[in-house]
């Protein structure tokens, strides 16, 4: 009974901040001058406010605060020495989210931030020490304190620059992320034996604060995430290191906007092109300008794929079902992308799509 009133208590409270913080965010937004560029990369008929990360930051920061004062029964004792690095950091890449918003960082300059806050992070022990073996399911053992920092410093930059690149129409990077911490939530509260209650409210303070920030967001959005998008890439990376290694359980979620940021490096990098430069060229952005789907559409697409392969993480322990069902994931995403870039190069030269 005092899981399930942690869980309502924890859930509602982000829900609820995050939704008070809403008019306060558009307010600065416009005050502050945070506001998109009608006709931008997204191709908006008005300017929108920018300072939505604010909105899901405050959500989930109060409610897992929240969390740490509920009597339940903790067993990390680096717990709190944790929170405390994620928090931290998080509030470090979302100020730098603003200051991209309000200056126009390059992107050495976001780059050396992401560092910074990654490198946070590691110093309040979160890090990857080791992961499972996919074919022999066994825990590899840990590595050295240079792999460690390495590794984690790839995954958490990977994970902040996948969901600001995906946040590039309504809705799509918030419900993504929002079935990411479900899945991660359900991971630890339920699938895990014994449970880790006091770990799977992390993750469930910021499905609360993202619904509270999607109700805005989603087609026609009132309410853009801007740089702040960050944050929430910086949340999930963290979320999944601290619960136990979930990286696959992410990569299966996050398969399809993954595979979409590596698919435009090399191809802005094949045509000299600036590998951090933002274009039209991801693929929400061509299934909207080639009239497959809609901003709607799109999204509940994009939701769909990824609660299916979030749900299979949660049926099966089989380390090896996981790892073919990711393969078979990517071969399936690879064909799409060249069925589209198909399409594409077919109507830049006026020919028929079918």
């Amino acid at each position: 009974m005092l899981r399930l009133f942690a869980f309502v208590i924890v859930f509602n409270t982000a829900l609820a901040t995050a939704l008070l913080i809403v008019p306060l965010a558009g307010y600065l937004s416009f005050r502050l001058g945070v506001t998109s560029v009608p006709g931008g990369r997204r191709q908006e008929p008005i300017a929108m406010p920018k300072l939505g990360g604010m909105v899901i930051f405050g959500g989930f920061t109060v409610a897992v605060i929240l969390a740490q004062l509920i009597p339940i029964e903790r067993s990390d004792p680096y717990e709190v020495f944790r929170l405390v690095g994620l928090i931290l950091g998080g509030a470090v890449i979302f100020l730098l989210g603003i200051a991209d918003d309000l200056l126009g960082l390059n992107w050495f300059q976001i780059f050396l931030g992401q560092i910074f806050t990654s490198a946070i992070a590691i110093i309040f022990q979160i890090f990857i020490a080791f992961f499972n073996n996919p074919f022999t399911g066994a825990q590899t053992g840990e590595w050295s304190p240079i792999v460690t920092v390495a590794l984690t410093l790839f995954w958490l930059v990977l994970m902040m620059n996948t969901v600001n690149l995906l946040d590039g129409s309504d809705g799509l990077a918030g419900g993504v992320a929002l079935i990411a911490a479900l899945v991660l939530f359900l991971n630890s509260a339920v699938r895990q034996e014994p449970p880790q209650t006091s770990i799977s409210l992390l993750p469930l303070a910021l499905a609360g604060a993202l619904l509270g920030f999607l109700i805005h967001n989603f087609y026609p959005a009132r309410i853009y995430m801007g740089g702040s998008a960050w944050f929430l890439g910086y949340a999930l990376g963290t979320l999944s290191i601290i619960g136990g290694a979930k990286m696959a359980t992410i990569l299966l979620v996050m398969g399809l906007p993954l595979m979409d940021l590596g698919w435009q490096i090399v191809n802005r990098m094949r045509h000299g092109n600036n590998p951090f430069s933002g274009d039209r060229g991801h693929l929400h952005f061509r299934l909207l300008d080639n009239g497959i789907f809609t901003p709607r559409q799109m999204a509940l697409v994009y939701y769909s794929i990824c609660a299916f392969f979030g749900f299979l993480t949660l049926v099966t322990t089989s380390q090896i079902f996981k790892f073919i069902a990711f393969a078979f994931m990517l071969i399936c995403i690879g064909i799409g992308f060249v069925a589209v870039g198909r399409i594409s190069a077919l109507q830049d030269d006026g020919g028929p799509v079918s």
